[in-house]
């Protein structure tokens, strides 16, 4: 809203134009000394009154309030609409170009919560197309636009900080945003379900990575609870995407892949091309950790393809780490190296959990060629980026293997050592090094 002497000045032209005298314009809720008083500017009209001399004027509320014809918001608004749905079933750096437009639109209009969706737009299509760094930028950028905003309206700003910094294998501060924002929701009194649901869901993935899983299963515990309260239906799908994870995690192989159709059905009525990409992509997983490689190998090259036509470089990348693995115990050697070759080449812009993964799958390939030393670099380089990243199971799992083939090759003390940093990472359940999970929160029974 413009200043008083403005919105006064703008009253005061509309009413001379239409013929109004002051007693014309404010009979019968006002009074001809208010409408002096605020053409004069000497006082602030209320979003009542505004509304009130808006109609009496024939103008719209928002035009008098701001001196912007109403259509130009309204405009903007569907096009921040068709820029979403092309991030949903099209290519997210064809969306980019959609929000990019959006944004440089509500910058020149003063159109601050358009320009914070269009930010928050650009930051989801950074994500998928693997620039975190680009990602988090347009994120904080949102974040600060609506900073006098109650926070359940920043949530989603939050959540995609989280998981640039998640994605690029910083899953400590990860767990640290979403948690410290959990608490203070539950702080402040606005525990907005929706809210919640976004924190929660964006959660359980870094506490898995980190071996939480007694936190991760109470994370997903409490987002199923307060799903019924939840109308956006691609919310819902994606919160069933990341508690399946948790069913996962726990051995309830049924569980999970109950909750990842449920999503599925979701975003095949929605047509959310990427987050059914990441539903096959889960339910690829599940069936690799059931052992049913073939179909393990058929959901994640599904997964690896959808992602692939949408451009989604970041997300490719680590299907095919995954994928990679099914081929290693189909004993596919050749092919899996040569999908772990190219993730590598990637550099910086794939985040140390799965570039570590990538690591223990060459050097695993590499032992079982019988080549042991290029098996230890293999092992050594995933170690370096796994501690980075505070993986907590991995590093485990990797400190087993690296001990065991020191062992075998008659390196006993260095073994020892490896099985000894092992044992340092390996978290209780339920535990990160962040202290207290969040405070669970009450709701009111419906």
């Amino acid at each position: 809203m413009d200043d008083p002497a403005t919105i006064g000045r703008r009253v005061q032209r509309l009413r001379t134009q239409r013929g109004l005298t002051q007693r014309q314009l404010a009979e019968p809720s006002y009074t001809p000394a208010y409408i002096s008083t605020l053409e004069s500017g000497k006082v602030r009209p209320s979003e009542t009154a505004l509304r009130f001399l808006a109609e009496r004027l024939g103008t719209s509320y928002e035009e008098l309030a701001t001196g912007r014809p109403a259509h130009l918001a309204t405009e903007l608004r569907l096009a921040l609409t068709d820029a979403h749905q092309q991030l949903a079933t099209g290519t997210a750096d064809e969306a980019a170009v959609r929000y990019r437009r959006v944004l440089a639109d509500a910058e020149h209009l003063g159109l601050v919560p358009e320009q914070a969706e269009a930010l928050l737009g650009l930051g989801d299509c950074a994500l998928e197309t693997g620039q975190l760094v680009d990602a988090g930028h347009h994120f904080q950028a949102a974040e600060r636009l609506l900073a006098e905003e109650p926070l359940p309206r920043r949530a989603r700003a939050i959540r995609g900080r989280a998981v640039a910094h998640l994605l690029a294998g910083e899953l400590r501060y990860a767990c640290y945003l979403l948690e410290s924002t959990i608490d203070e929701l539950g702080a402040s009194g606005l525990a907005d379900p929706e809210a919640l649901v976004i924190l929660y869901a964006a959660v359980i993935g870094p506490y898995i990575d980190m071996g939480a899983h007694a936190r991760a299963a109470h994370a997903a515990e409490l987002a199923l609870a307060l799903a019924p309260q939840v109308d956006d239906p691609a919310l819902v799908a994606g919160m069933h995407r990341q508690v399946a994870r948790t069913f996962l995690a726990e051995g309830r192989t049924a569980d999970a892949d109950a909750s990842l159709a449920k999503a599925q059905a979701i975003y095949q009525q929605l047509s959310l091309c990427t987050d059914l990409a990441h539903c096959h992509w889960m339910r690829g997983y599940v069936h690799a950790q059931n052992g049913e490689l073939a179909a393990a190998e058929k959901e994640l090259r599904a997964a690896r393809d959808m992602l692939n036509a949408k451009r989604a470089a970041l997300f490719t990348a680590q299907v095919e780490v995954e994928l990679a693995d099914v081929l290693r115990r189909l004993g596919r050697h050749g092919e899996a190296s040569d999908l772990l070759s190219a993730f590598l080449e990637l550099g910086d812009r794939h985040g140390a959990v799965h570039a570590g993964g990538a690591h223990r799958l060459l050097g695993l390939i590499a032992e079982e060629r019988g080549d042991s030393e290029t098996a230890e670099e293999h092992y050594v380089m995933a170690l370096g980026l796994l501690e980075r990243s505070g993986a907590s199971g991995d590093l485990a799992d990797l400190c087993r293997l690296l001990g065991d083939l020191l062992r075998r090759g008659g390196r006993t003390e260095a073994a020892l050592d490896a099985y000894r940093t092992g044992l340092g990472h390996r978290s209780p359940p339920g535990t990160t090094t962040l202290g207290p999970a969040p405070t669970a929160l009450a709701f009111p029974r419906h």
